[in-house]
């Protein structure tokens, strides 16, 4: 796979934080508030023995690759994104790229 630059970050996610509110009985609700949207780029991962348990039990591991900035490293493992109508559930905190220009984070849908 060659290397992904930011000309690459051709796709637009949206990435949510997860906070707790109450509703009108006082109960605790998890809901999302969205954080921000940029470009992205979603590389699908093939093979390995983790990848294709992960299809077996229908989820889709991907790597989601941004711009680096503030808003993005505060992304955490708890978060989501949505890319093209498909929803993300991220499974790592970000990490930059050899450059460090770009940040990347597994995710699966």
């Amino acid at each position: 796979m060659d290397k992904i630059t930011a000309a690459d970050l051709t796709l637009f996610g949206s990435f949510y934080e997860p906070f707790e509110d109450t509703d009108p009985d006082g109960q605790v609700i998890q809901d999302w508030i969205l954080r921000f949207t940029c470009p992205v780029h979603v590389r699908h991962l093939r093979g390995g023995e983790e990848v294709m348990q992960a299809r077996l039990q229908s989820k889709n591991p991907v790597i989601v690759t941004v711009r680096e900035f503030a808003g993005a490293r505060a992304v955490t493992s708890e978060w989501r994104v949505s890319v093209g109508g498909k929803l993300y559930s991220i499974k790592e905190d970000p990490r930059p790229d050899q450059a460090r220009r770009l940040l990347e984070m597994l995710a699966e849908g």
